[in-house]
């Protein structure tokens, strides 16, 4: 059963910039859609097929709920396990629903003549940006790094986000990397894995990037130092008490924001205790209907977490509390 969703407000909107200041840059005005609450959403499958009418259910749903984006093609959508073909029917699905929701296309691999020719793909349609992760497995130097980035950025007609994840890819993106890329007029945002709080304080005091929190249960931290929101895969659990929690602290409400984020972390913690994305799409057939399966290799979890993640979900605060 669909789990009703919590009637919030949109964060505040604070006053305007005299005329004394410079007007932003386009680069800032793009970034400004990387804010608030993002869900990387899942792949729902039926008898081995990509499930069109699960997934725009869930659409519907999380537009519903108040998030303020959408991620398609990253690694909770398993796109590894989806051919060219299927990575764009499931874009084209989403952007059918989103209605006017903002919403990012996942890339990822190492052949960058295959990755420009996908971002060409990616900018027939109306994306707020590219969501680009370091190239896999052959771990360039930095200036490597920066040459993969910005290539992808001058061939992509949406912003680039910067996906800095290197336990999936291999390649440690350091902080001076990072800021020179930062420069890139069409390098606006960064899903935030790097595990360095140092690295993560450098790029918020920049200034230059949306820094995305892209790790659960580093979402408040995030937004407690200045960061801009999370992209992050436990949303797609009671999305409308993530968005009460990005909401509180936009608002300066510290201690509720604390107070939601404690109530949700025993349930992220539970969510990455089987690798992503099974307990969520376990959560999901229960709340949704979806089909539960990944693709091998990826894997379910066992009925023992199953049982664990039902309690954690009914244990969360009821809507509108």
């Amino acid at each position: 059963m669909e789990m009703p969703a919590l009637a919030t407000e949109h964060a505040p909107t604070f006053a305007p910039a005299s005329a004394s200041e410079p007007a932003p840059s386009p680069a800032a005005t793009r970034a400004s859609a990387f804010r608030g609450i993002w869900i990387p959403l899942i792949t729902p499958f039926r008898h081995g097929e990509v499930d069109r009418a699960a997934l725009r259910r869930l659409v519907r749903h999380y537009r519903a709920s108040g998030v303020h984006g959408l991620v398609a093609g990253g690694s909770t959508g398993e796109a590894a396990a989806l051919d060219a073909r299927e990575q764009l029917l499931v874009l084209d699905t989403i952007l059918e629903e989103a209605a006017g929701l903002p919403v990012a296309m996942g890339l990822s691999g190492n052949h960058l003549r295959h990755a420009i020719a996908r971002i060409r793909a990616f900018s027939e349609r109306p994306l707020a940006g590219v969501l680009a992760s370091a190239p896999a497995y052959v771990r360039p130097a930095q200036d490597g790094l920066r040459l993969w980035f910005e290539t992808l950025a001058d061939a992509s007609r949406a912003p680039l986000v910067l996906y800095d994840i290197p336990y999936r890819t291999g390649a440690t993106l350091e902080t001076a990397t990072l800021l020179a890329l930062a420069a890139h007029p069409n390098i606006v945002a960064i899903k935030d894995c790097g595990g360095s709080l140092d690295k993560t304080i450098a790029l918020i005091a920049d200034g230059r990037l949306a820094v995305m929190a892209g790790e659960d249960l580093q979402a408040l931290t995030t937004l407690s130092l200045g960061g801009a929101g999370a992209i992050i895969a436990s949303a797609h659990v009671r999305p409308d008490i993530h968005v009460a929690m990005f909401e509180a602290a936009a608002a300066g409400r510290w201690a509720e924001a604390r107070g939601i984020f404690h109530a949700l972390a025993p349930l992220i913690r539970l969510l990455y205790a089987h690798p992503n994305p099974g307990p969520v799409k376990a959560v999901l057939a229960a709340l949704h209907g979806c089909e539960d399966t990944p693709r091998a290799p990826m894997t379910a979890p066992d009925g023992e977490l199953r049982a664990a993640l039902a309690a954690a979900v009914a244990a969360l605060p009821s809507a509108g509390k």
